[in-house]
């Protein structure tokens, strides 16, 4: 049966919001959230974009929430054995309740260091090297590893878990989802595609599966769908943008091929809970195990209410 979770949106939310948001969610009887991991926002509109890992051990702390990263790229910005003290650090902080997903990222977060941005075939070779070595921290050993893309040199991770977390990759196309079959714990995408998870599982994947979705509750259909459009109106130009794309000034011009009306084709806006339910249930039909529900916007605490007393019960 698939489980239901909420989604915290890094790119709208401030750090006070992110974890005062999870504590909402909890108390509305989700037991599991998704956080995403940004350095820029999409869109200047969104306004957010909080260390990710900070706003992790407050809710750690806070919350007996599970909690899954959606995602962290591991190659860029942040070395990967840097990452690797910071999620030991999260697992041993939740003990059984941390997710590390990862994904080979957005050039709009990791071009800041100034590092060329090759193509998906490269940053995928360097994601399974980062995860490689952040495994190997894991284990409390002395770790040297001089590889094709990352060097660490004697280097130890003092604080780990009693057991490591899941690794669980992120993969919008065939050649990611291949890649999370033979190297991940379980796989992660934000799209109700039952072919790409029958793929994850005809190439060995035996993993946990979870997908992100979003709606837009308010009292009036037409208000959500300005405050989606707003927010995402970029979201559905398509194709490999959010990859390739350095600057949210681009994704803002993304927008001006949308509208309102156009956003709200594809996102449940305003207070019909079926339409919540028709797009979510796309989601269970297609197999995964879990789905995780963002609201867009700044009513999170009425988002979070239509999904617990309106949408779920319905698919429950």
């Amino acid at each position: 049966m698939t489980k239901f979770g909420y989604f915290l949106s890094s790119e709208e939310l401030g750090p006070r919001e992110i974890v005062k948001t999870a504590q909402l969610a909890e108390q509305a009887g989700f037991d599991r959230v998704w956080i995403s991991d940004h350095y820029h926002p999409w869109t200047q509109e969104q306004g957010e974009s909080p260390f990710v890992w900070a706003s992790i051990g407050a809710i750690a702390a806070t919350t007996e929430l599970t909690i899954t990263t959606a995602v962290t790229c591991p190659t860029y910005r942040i070395h990967p054995a840097a990452l690797a003290q910071a999620t030991a650090t999260v697992a041993a902080m939740a003990p059984g309740r941390f997710r590390f997903g990862v994904g080979s990222g957005e050039r709009l977060n990791e071009h800041i260091l100034g590092d060329a941005w090759p193509p998906a075939p490269t940053r995928l070779e360097r994601l399974a090297e980062a995860v490689d070595v952040i495994r190997k921290l894991w284990s409390g050993e002395t770790i040297t590893h001089y590889g094709k893309h990352f060097t660490v040199e004697a280097a130890r991770i003092f604080s780990t878990p009693d057991a490591p977390p899941p690794v669980l990759v992120s993969g919008f196309g065939p050649q990611a989802t291949d890649l999370a079959a033979e190297i991940g714990d379980g796989w992660v995408t934000v799209q109700p595609d039952a072919q790409l998870l029958r793929r994850y599982r005809d190439k060995g994947g035996t993993g946990l599966t979870q997908a992100g979705t979003k709606i837009c509750w308010a009292d009036s259909a037409d208000d959500a769908a300005k405050t989606a459009y707003r927010l995402w109106g970029f979201q559905g130009v398509g194709g490999q943008s959010a990859q390739e794309l350095p600057s949210w000034d681009q994704f803002e011009s993304l927008a001006e091929a949308s509208s309102p009306e156009q956003v709200a084709e594809t996102v449940p806006c305003g207070p019909d809970p079926q339409r919540a339910v028709d797009s979510i249930k796309q989601y269970v039909d297609a197999g995964f195990d879990e789905v995780y529900i963002s609201q867009m916007g700044p009513d999170q605490e009425g988002g979070i209410r239509f999904l617990t007393d309106e949408v779920l019960p319905r698919l429950r």
